[in-house]
């Protein structure tokens, strides 16, 4: 014969499941926020270097006395700031442009630099393409004028 179940006999069913409840559901939750975050930080960090590198190399240009000198510096920045930002120079692609028709860089001009890099995400396996699609493209422009001096 069954007998009725009291509350106190239903309470003790229902021991310890409110706390791997919670860890399920903290689990669950805790791991998306945290992909999250990482995934931001390498985004902020890319920009940054690509912000960084194209300011400072459209200094150096700015600034040198010629164009081997401004190469030289050109290659030491994109090298620095992408040993600064735990990238390899190659991730970092420049381009300059300058205002006028002759030479680029010529003085009085205005040059533009372009920094393109893209922030690969985290743990994107290279299944089907998944890791190039992973990536989120980045761009930074930096404008400086020429001396009229320059060269």
């Amino acid at each position: 014969m069954h007998r009725p179940t009291t509350e106190s006999e239903r309470h003790r069913n229902d021991d310890g499941s409110a706390s791997l409840e919670f860890l399920t559901a903290g689990l669950i939750l805790l791991v998306p926020v945290v992909y999250l975050i990482v995934s931001l930080g390498i985004v902020q960090s890319h920009t940054f270097a690509a912000q960084a590198a194209a300011r400072h190399v459209a200094r150096a240009i700015a600034t040198a006395a010629d164009v081997a000198q401004a190469d030289t510096r050109v290659d030491a920045i994109t090298q620095a700031i992408a040993a600064e930002y735990g990238m390899t120079a190659d991730d970092l692609a420049l381009a300059v442009e300058c205002s006028g028709s002759g030479p680029c860089p010529g003085a009085g001009e205005i040059i533009r630099v372009t920094v393109n890099t893209d922030a690969v995400l985290p743990l994107v396996p290279p299944v089907l393409g998944l890791d190039r699609l992973a990536r989120v493209p980045i761009e930074a422009t930096a404008v400086q004028r020429m001396p009229r001096v320059w060269g």
